[in-house]
């Protein structure tokens, strides 16, 4: 198990960084003081910063800032922000400076019996993950890297369309804040006016018949710089470029006050009762589309999700649907 007791480096640069989060000069003396350290320590810390994607300008004679400040988030501010139904159904709140996988953290945590109605935030991943193994780009302060565990009664086949369903709840979530542009993409991605602006990623334990945990795994893009942008591997929407201003914690809130009544009810009714506000957000419904499975692809229109959450394709074979894969615009990759 990861070892979450001991300090990493970046929650050691944490009270410089509180201090240089609000993107105004200080000077090293100012901050050596409030640190109770001399202004050498000060400046060897300010030195490890730039390691962790962070961007530190120097005024000759003045000090340092951060350009744009930080976001950080906030444990309390989050359990503040929560609604009503929201707070009394979740059991445990934890924000990391850095961590491997917060769905790592969390698969842990379920090994032990602690996994139930609790969510782990990360400021920085160092081996966040995204589907079928590929590498979630999550820099310092500027994404937000959420996993929330619950368990269900009713194994695995109950949960069919759920990570659909988690989608849902994330544009829901966005709504509150009047993000235009927002889409769904079958199976799991969350698009802002046509690019991928969040993923969610499911990890499943447990029985095919019988109680089952599920770690559910969010990614959003909130602040990237473009030196990070460069590491993505496919078009990417940034939520501060297309609505600044929404708070990391704010935002984050939201996400668990969608979420969590959702997890709470979602055997009752299942995927059927998301159907249609999915429906509602489909990137690609009606238009011709490549579905891609390992080495296997169809094409076919789109013609939306069952009440499983598999896709539809209307291909010349007729209508067939599929659970798994990766679809594009046909002619796209």
């Amino acid at each position: 198990m990861q070892d979450v007791a001991a300090k990493t480096p970046l929650e050691q640069l944490r009270p410089v960084l509180e201090l240089l989060a609000d993107g105004e000069i200080h000077s090293g003396e100012s901050l050596g003081n409030a640190l109770g350290v001399s202004r050498a320590a000060v400046w060897k810390q300010l030195q490890k910063l730039e390691s962790y994607g962070l961007t530190l300008e120097s005024a000759k004679g003045r000090g340092y800032r951060l350009p744009g400040g930080l976001d950080l988030l906030s444990a309390q501010t989050v359990t503040a922000q929560l609604d009503d139904s929201a707070r009394a159904l979740l059991r445990e709140l934890r924000v990391f400076d850095e961590l491997s996988s917060t769905n790592s953290l969390l698969l842990e945590r379920f090994e032990e019996g602690k996994g139930h109605a609790v969510a782990i935030l990360a400021e920085r991943q160092s081996a966040g993950r995204g589907r079928r193994g590929r590498n979630w780009v999550s820099p310092y302060a500027t994404s937000i890297s959420l996993s929330v565990g619950w368990e269900f009664n009713g194994g695995v086949l109950s949960l069919e369309g759920l990570s659909l369903a988690v989608g849902v709840a994330v544009a829901k979530a966005l709504e509150r804040f009047s993000v235009p542009g927002v889409r769904l993409k079958w199976p799991n991605d969350v698009w802002c006016q046509g690019r991928k602006l969040a993923g969610v990623l499911l990890e499943l334990k447990g029985d095919l018949t019988d109680r089952c945990s599920v770690v559910i795994g969010i990614g959003l893009n909130n602040g990237l710089n473009a030196k990070t942008a460069e590491e993505i591997d496919q078009p990417w929407a940034d939520l501060q470029q297309v609505r600044p201003g929404i708070g990391r914690s704010e935002l984050t809130a939201a996400i668990l006050s969608e979420l969590l009544p959702m997890l709470e009810t979602y055997p009752e009714g299942g995927f059927a009762t998301y159907r249609e506000s999915w429906s509602t957000l489909d990137q690609f419904a009606g238009q011709p589309v490549q579905l891609r499975s390992g080495n296997l692809s169809w094409e076919g229109v789109a013609a939306g999700v069952d009440e499983k959450g598999a896709l539809l394709l209307d291909t010349d074979k007729g209508q067939k649907s599929f659970h798994g894969g990766e679809i594009s615009l046909r002619g796209q990759v």
